[in-house]
């Protein structure tokens, strides 16, 4: 009895999966139709174009039919016209063959290379649009295994594998045609022989798209594992984990040569499978045609034509089989692809934007709760005010929601419940180009990309001049290495600026902050990954850069801006006019940093042991 209640179970997981089996093989029609659209005029031509060439091939045995059957008996009572119409018509077929299929097959070309592009595109714009939760979450492998190896197998099967597999679909239709046209007994023989194709064809679509369906999924991972190890290098040198990357990038690559064994050992029976019962089907014709002719009711002409037919009909077969695998590695990664292209921002552009044109750099929480996705809630009922020009430095444990208040502040984020507002605009009725100018994130990273040093300045304002680019170096004290670089503020910084240290790479980035110019500037952790040499040179800079004098309890942090700095190391919070500590999602102190040192709480201690580390 208890066998009823878990069967019921099953059963409705497998209903569950075919129903999601369904909603993907939709979404990945959508995704074709979508690319499809805008050049659906240039897809009819090619399908004209296809339908146009497998006609003129099917021609060729009807022709011989009838040059067998009636030209030559004319020929015989003196008549050369139908011989000769026949031979040039079979000539004119061939050519025209050709000559359609040349053309198809450059539309086709044509066709998927506009199409790739358009999904190209897509996938990258759509793909930076998304918001920061999407990114923590999704690898950065993967997102390159959509770019690449799954839009590589689309390649593959726009390029050749649609045309072959429609111009070998199309060619069987035509050729079944003429064979009843010749002989509706014949063309009963052949249908018949289709019905053990269709079984062979459902046997190894089902299990062929299993297979095709582990292989991107062990190819994904094999991918990410690569791209990590050669990210992490550093790293997997310093801890000695080549052999084990080598151990477990080994077990990656086998599982990756087991699925692709399968799925050629699945191809293995299929394609012999189906030439065999193509020859069955000619043995069949050829026995039950000879008897016929011998018995007068089939011509001899009739007969050849029916089997060079029938073994033509059955040709495509092969050549469709060779190209259903990457039908399949493609179907699979459509259906990855269009899974990443469903993805929908978690922070979205307001339809009615509010402008700020000129921000001042009031920040409000009111009544501010966050969680990450479903999970627990990060931040707890936040009610605090930053009034404009105002240096805050955020203290508290690793955990506490200190990078998380500056996630929300620059929108990478939105808070789960009440307000946060910048001058008394809620954040996310900002335009993106008004938040982008007026809040600014300087983080640990300091990431450069590829290109000269100006360029990665130029970041902060594209449309900056040289001098003003330079000016902005001057400002944060970057100037001076920057231009004992070999190219001065023209070298190539490389890969992750490997020409310049850790604290260069910090002062660039503030020198990118200083030339946005924003009203609100958040320092995630600048300075903790720094050694002290390099703390003390971007100290100096970002005193510059906030346009405070040294010292503790400076006040203002320059005209018109406002500091959120996230600091584990104190020597960062001595510039700083207040000082929140957070703890568990909460603001647990809030005041200046003398203020709080002298109240003997969680600052007090952060303080004590901080200088008791610099003894």
């Amino acid at each position: 009895m208890t066998d009823g209640p878990q069967g019921t179970a099953n059963e409705d997981r497998v209903d569950l999966s075919r129903a999601d089996s369904r909603a993907v093989r939709r979404r990945s029609v959508r995704l074709l139709g979508t690319l499809l659209r805008p050049v659906r005029l240039r897809f009819a031509v090619t399908v004209a174009l296809v339908v146009l060439s497998q006609a003129a091939k099917v021609a060729g045995p009807l022709l011989i039919a009838y040059g067998i059957d009636s030209a030559l008996p004319a020929l015989k009572g003196g008549n050369r016209l139908p011989l000769l119409v026949t031979g040039g018509g079979y000539v004119v077929a061939a050519l025209a063959a050709s000559w359609l299929t040349a053309a198809y097959l450059t539309a086709t070309a044509r066709l998927s290379q506009a199409m790739l592009l358009d999904l190209r595109i897509q996938v990258f714009r759509h793909t930076q649009r998304l918001s920061m939760e999407f990114h923590e979450s999704y690898t950065s492998g993967r997102i390159i295994s959509r770019q690449t190896s799954d839009l590589e197998a689309l390649r593959e099967l726009l390029d050749s594998g649609i045309s072959s597999l429609a111009s070998g679909l199309i060619f069987m239709a035509l050729t079944a045609v003429s064979i009843f046209s010749l002989d509706w007994i014949t063309g009963f023989l052949v249908m018949a022989s289709a019905v053990p194709m269709y079984v062979l064809s459902r046997w190894y679509q089902k299990r062929s798209q299993a297979a095709y369906r582990s292989s991107r999924v062990v190819s994904a991972r094999l991918i990410v594992h690569f791209i990590e190890t050669m990210t992490g290098i550093r790293a997997v040198k310093a801890f000695r984990r080549e052999e084990d990357n080598a151990a477990r990038y080994d077990e990656l690559a086998e599982d990756y040569r087991r699925v692709t064994v399968t799925s050629i050992n699945l191809n293995g029976v299929f394609q012999p499978g189906l030439v065999f019962i193509g020859n069955v089907a000619v043995a069949m014709v050829l026995l039950v045609g000879g008897f016929r002719v011998l018995g007068g009711a089939l011509e001899v002409g009739a007969l050849l034509a029916l089997l060079l037919a029938t073994k033509r009909f059955f040709q495509p077969v092969s050549q469709m089989a060779m190209f259903y695998n990457s039908f399949q590695s493609a179907q699979a990664a459509l259906e990855k692809v269009s899974g990443l292209l469903e993805e929908v921002p978690t922070v979205r552009p307001p339809r009615n934007p509010v402008p700020l044109p000129a921000a001042r750099g009031e920040i409000r929480f009111t009544g501010a709760e966050f969680a990450y996705g479903n999970g627990p809630m990060v931040l707890h009922r936040l009610d605090l005010h930053i009034p404009a020009g105002q240096t805050v430095a955020v203290v508290g444990a690793t955990g506490a929601g200190k990078s998380t208040l500056a996630k929300l502040l620059a929108r990478f984020y939105d808070v789960s419940s009440g307000s946060l507002t910048l001058d008394g605009v809620e954040l996310r009725d900002l335009s993106t180009a008004d938040l982008r100018r007026a809040v600014v994130m300087v983080t640990q990273e300091a990431f450069l990309f590829s290109g000269t040093v100006a360029e990665n300045i130029a970041l902060g304002n594209p449309a900056a001049s040289r001098a003003e680019i330079e000016a902005a170096a001057r400002e944060v004290g970057a100037d001076v290495f920057i231009r004992s670089l070999p190219d001065g503020y023209d070298t190539d910084v490389n890969k992750r600026g490997g020409r310049v240290s850790a604290g260069q790479r910090q002062l660039i980035s503030f020198a990118r902050a200083f030339l946005a110019n924003p009203a609100v500037l958040i320092l995630d952790e600048a300075t903790s990954s720094l050694d002290i040499p390099s703390e003390r040179l971007v100290q100096s800079g970002l005193h510059r850069l906030l346009g405070a004098s040294a010292g503790a309890g400076s006040h203002g942090a320059g005209p018109g801006r406002t500091a959120l700095i996230i600091a584990h190391r104190l020597s960062t919070v001595a510039i700083a006019d207040r000082v929140l500590v957070v703890h568990d999602g909460r603001v647990v102190e809030d005041g200046t940093p003398a203020e709080l040192i002298a109240g003997g709480g969680r600052f007090a201690d952060l303080h004590g042991a901080w200088q008791d580390s610099l003894v």
